[in-house]
């Protein structure tokens, strides 16, 4: 039987119609998962498949939980200094290429299941191990070899790896100097101390989009790591922080002082109110923002909004292409955030959208009337949020309404105060045999 395996890959690797360097080039255009398999098929291909270059971009993002430290270690060990991106963790769905999606990507695993239809608690490994836990020290492979494998790393995206804390992930950036694309979507860090760590051991990003898993409670960024970040990371050009009490004096800092910012996110971002767009534009900051989404601020007031149209009328945010100021629950009334508008009367739009037809406004509000004001348990609004379908219209003139009967529970503050962080509940986990090979 050994003797037939040999001759078969012999005959293999004669017929095969690409030399070994056309096959390795062929398979660095590969997933990490599609590699993987090419590698099982015969010794030719395990071969081909064993050169660094296949594992330059290492993508290892699953929709449940398949990937322990041990998979990840294996895959930078094999991609060593040729190591350029690496994405880790579990995306529940894929992301949404749309410019103005603020669809939410935080995953929780004690309410997954998997395609079996299995509670993801309920599984246990036979030898009662966590077989497929991303821990903490998922990471640590960056830093092996005096930092060898994560020194030219340019992209580093992370999803839902619950375990993985504030030290960690910043001893693991401090060995990616080079990072231009940074995204963070569920993880238990502070976005004070990261965007610290981002700061101090990343001067080249471009992109930065962080998304809390704590939606609101998270109000530990301050004045002077602010400063910092613009001081220190001038190439940022995108940048999204998405569900964190981010003050409007410190987002105007953010983008007046970043100078090539095109893309600014702060959606579900309970303490803006808009003021911090006054004035912005031309030499004030902001003026080559080509996206700006807003979706979803709580605070965010009419009044504010329509100021923004104005100022794009006189002239101002001359690069913005697409502006999305959609809110679940309406828009707040000025000086009374209880006072929520559900048909925004802006008597600017017509003409903004007359005289800038290439901007695209989205302004998705629910009918009036539609917003509960009850309490929701934990489960009716995960029912309510996995059900929420927005009936949307694309009326002539570039205006993007929809109606929702949906709602969601809010934050009844005035967005204003700070917050304690709650503590976040230890989920109980479990593991599986599945081999993600």
């Amino acid at each position: 039987m050994r003797s037939a395996r040999k001759r078969a890959s012999m005959h293999n690797a004669v017929v095969w119609a690409l030399s070994p360097d056309l096959t390795i080039k062929v398979f660095s255009l590969l997933d990490t998962q599609s590699v993987c398999h090419a590698a099982a098929a015969c010794s030719f291909f395990r071969k081909c498949a064993a050169d660094p270059l296949c594992y330059s971009n290492i993508d290892l993002t699953t929709v449940v939980p398949k990937v322990n430290n041990m998979v990840v270690s294996t895959m930078i060990q094999r991609a060593g200094k040729v190591l350029r991106s690496l994405k880790l963790g579990v995306v529940p769905c894929p992301p949404n290429a749309s410019v103005g999606t603020s669809q939410a990507l935080v995953y929780s695993m004690r309410n997954s299941t998997d395609v079996s239809g299995f509670s993801w608690n309920d599984k246990r490994s036979r030898q009662g191990k966590e077989s497929f836990i991303l821990s903490r020290s998922c990471l640590a492979p960056l830093i092996a070899d005096g930092g060898t494998p994560g020194a030219l790393l340019r992209r580093l995206h992370l999803y839902n790896i619950e375990r993985m804390d504030n030290t960690a992930f910043g001893v693991a950036l401090s060995a990616c100097p080079s990072l231009l694309d940074l995204e963070i979507v569920g993880l238990h860090v502070e976005l004070r101390q990261t965007l610290e760590s981002v700061s101090r051991h990343c001067p080249l990003i471009e992109r930065l989009y962080f998304e809390s898993s704590k939606t609101g409670r998270d109000d530990s960024l301050k004045l002077p790591t602010c400063n910092d970040l613009v001081n220190n990371c001038p190439h940022l050009t995108s940048l999204a922080l998405r569900g964190f009490k981010l003050h409007d004096f410190k987002a105007r800092v953010l983008v007046k002082g970043f100078h090539k910012l095109k893309h600014a996110d702060f959606s579900t971002s309970y303490s803006i109110t808009g003021d911090f767009l006054r004035n912005l534009g031309g030499n004030a900051g902001g003026s080559l923002l080509e996206v700006l989404i807003l979706r979803d601020c709580m605070h965010l007031r009419e009044l504010e909004v329509s100021r923004l149209l104005s100022a794009i009328l006189a002239g101002r945010f001359m690069h913005l292409r697409h502006l999305d100021i959609s809110n679940r629950e309406g828009l707040a009334s000025d000086g009374d955030w209880y006072r929520r508008s559900y048909t925004p009367g802006f008597m600017s739009l017509a003409q903004v959208l007359e005289e800038r037809p290439n901007l695209c406004i989205v302004a998705d509000f629910p009918a009036e009337g539609s917003f509960l004001e009850e309490q929701m348990t934990s489960s009716d609004m995960n029912s309510d949020i996995n059900s929420l379908s927005l009936m949307s219209s694309h009326t002539s003139d570039g205006l993007f309404v929809s109606s929702s009967e949906s709602s969601y529970n809010s934050d009844q503050g005035s967005g204003n105060e700070g917050s304690p962080s709650s503590s976040h509940a230890i989920q109980e986990e479990s593991s599986d045999e599945v081999d993600y090979l």
